[in-house]
């Protein structure tokens, strides 16, 4: 007997063959424009124009269209400075002096200044859970001229160039002062940064197109090699449109006609047919990932007894939600994940017993016994423009109620919003539980590691209200001692699955594609820079 997930699958099996053709013989027919414009198809429209307040991968990328930050992470997960000459560290590392590079404008022609950077990191630091710890130990951000600043701190922060230039999820973006002093409750919906393309906000058509122009007075870093958001930063194109197609059947076949350089995001039905086609690429460019996990609302019963929580955990096999989201080519996914991402320096393997693969599910029901549930409704929410993330969600509802728990699973309508904290709130019966991911760039410390609460916002009592993961961070965040780190980290990660402010599904990897004709397509997330068109 079928069941309905079988015709789902039978039904999009049909879309695909029934575009294969198509996508195969397709014949190159150009948008008419030239080597000069790079056409690309973002995984979802851009909602927030604001880089502080949105953590949205689509938020990410326009960022770096348009903005710079002091400093940029590069592919050993090292910062290096970028709008940045140089700093220099005194007192015991309580005094940063940081130097801006010369002749760095912003696209309205005025020049970047050190009052805008400082206006600009407040902003910032009162929006990211790592800012937050660093606006914690500040007692001063002050411009000592028009290119130099400094940053007096009231005890040692170590991991300052992280935090200014990290990739996930907020970035330290600089804008000017006028616009940094925006409300950070509110989204700044005027774009005016200093990075290589310049926003067009005339050519802005909600659900369609965004656009953007080279800006011409860019002056890239004059060293080092690109890398991810190090590095000098050149611009090839003089416009870079977005291209909203949520269609992936109209994705596809306009990839294959030529009438889009770039998808980033296909869909997982459709990568055989587009590693068939000789005019296109499919790759991995983010190596990183993404991190799989189970949101759980800690403030809702019957979520706040941590025996269910350890339950719920216990039901999972993460390779199962992993082969739901991609297919079962074991090499789109990997399994055991802890708290950070693995194979990356914080990584451990402590703790994972938790993580038994096949699980115990006779164990986790007698678990669920043995706690407080007494047969409550648990409400599991997926959104339905993400149906990676909705087939995981549909797999662990169904784990969990193989144990025993009563789960109503919910695939919400798509939203501009998203899923955001503001739209679970107004669900009027509540919710326990989300399948969601995080970028695998967020999992790399405990700084930025975005699991463990949501949202995490600064100044809360810790991560998930769970106060000994907090003071480990906090730990974690004084030292430089990267043997001190790792030990850190090995205990977060057993607590962490100890008490279960969320549960980790894996990783997954999600293609990019793109005509062969784009040459030096960069790794990781996607960035515009660098990249050429023959």
């Amino acid at each position: 007997m079928r069941t309905e997930g079988d015709w789902d699958r039978m039904r999009r099996r049909g879309l695909v063959l029934g575009t294969a053709a198509m996508l195969l013989a397709a014949p190159r027919i150009g948008a008419g424009q030239g080597n000069r414009v790079l056409t690309f198809v973002p995984a979802a429209d851009l909602v927030s124009l604001d880089p502080h307040r949105n953590t949205t991968l689509a938020t990410r990328i326009h960022a770096l269209l348009v903005f710079d930050t002091l400093y940029g992470v590069d592919m050993a997960w090292k910062p290096q400075p970028q709008m940045l000459e140089g700093h220099v560290v005194e007192d015991g590392n309580r005094s940063w002096t940081l130097t801006l590079r010369e002749g760095l404008r912003f696209h309205d022609g005025t020049p970047v200044l050190a009052r805008d950077v400082a206006a600009s990191l407040r902003r910032w630091a009162r929006c990211d859970a790592f800012g937050g710890a660093l606006l914690d130990v500040m007692d001063e951000i002050a411009p000592l001229s028009d290119r130099r600043l400094r940053l007096r701190l009231n005890r040692p922060f170590p991991l300052l160039p992280d935090a200014l230039g990290k990739a996930a999820p907020s970035l330290a973006v600089i804008m000017p002062e006028r616009l940094a002093m925006t409300d950070p409750g509110v989204d700044c919906t005027e774009v005016i940064g200093s990075g290589p393309y310049r926003y067009l906000p005339e050519e802005r058509v909600p659900g369609q197109r965004v656009a953007y122009a080279r800006n011409l007075g860019y002056i890239p870093r004059p060293s080092g090699m690109p890398s991810l958001m190090a590095g000098p930063k050149i611009a090839h194109f003089d416009r870079v449109e977005w291209r909203i197609i949520p269609d992936a059947a109209h994705a596809a076949a306009s990839l294959a006609a030529g009438e889009i350089d770039w998808w980033e995001q296909p869909a997982a039905d459709f990568w055989p047919i587009l590693r068939g086609n000789p005019a296109l690429r499919l790759e991995i460019a983010d190596t990183a990932g993404q991190c799989g996990l189970m949101r759980l609302n800690l403030d809702a019963a019957p979520c706040d007894d941590v025996e269910l929580r350890r339950a719920a955990l216990g039901a999972i096999s993460q390779s199962d939600a992993m082969a739901a989201i991609t297919g079962t080519d074991g090499s789109m996914w990997r399994t055991p994940c802890g708290l950070f991402l693995p194979g990356t320096p914080m990584a451990s393997e402590a703790g994972l017993q938790a993580l038994r693969d096949p699980p115990n599910r006779a164990r986790a029901a007698r678990m669920l016994q043995d706690s407080s549930y007494r047969g409550e409704k648990l409400i599991l929410l997926a959104a339905a423009d993400q149906p990676g993330l909705a087939a995981q969600g549909r797999v662990v509802a169904d784990a969990w109620s193989r144990i025993g728990l009563d789960v109503e699973y919910r695939v919400l309508p798509p939203d501009p919003g998203g899923l955001s904290p503001a739209r679970l709130g107004t669900i009027e019966e509540g919710w326990h539980a989300l399948s969601d991911a995080i970028p695998g760039v967020a999992a790399l410390t405990p700084a930025t590691c975005s699991s463990l609460a949501f949202p995490a916002r600064p100044g809360q009592q810790g991560p998930g209200g769970l106060a000994a993961l907090d003071r480990l961070r906090q730990s974690w965040l004084g030292t430089s001692d990267t043997a001190m780190q790792k030990e850190i980290c090995r205990q977060m990660q057993t607590l962490a699955l100890e008490t279960v402010p969320s549960i980790p599904t894996g990783v997954f990897f999600q293609p990019t594609a793109y005509r062969a004709s784009l040459l030096d397509v960069p790794r990781g997330f996607p960035q515009f820079h660098g990249v050429r068109k023959v």
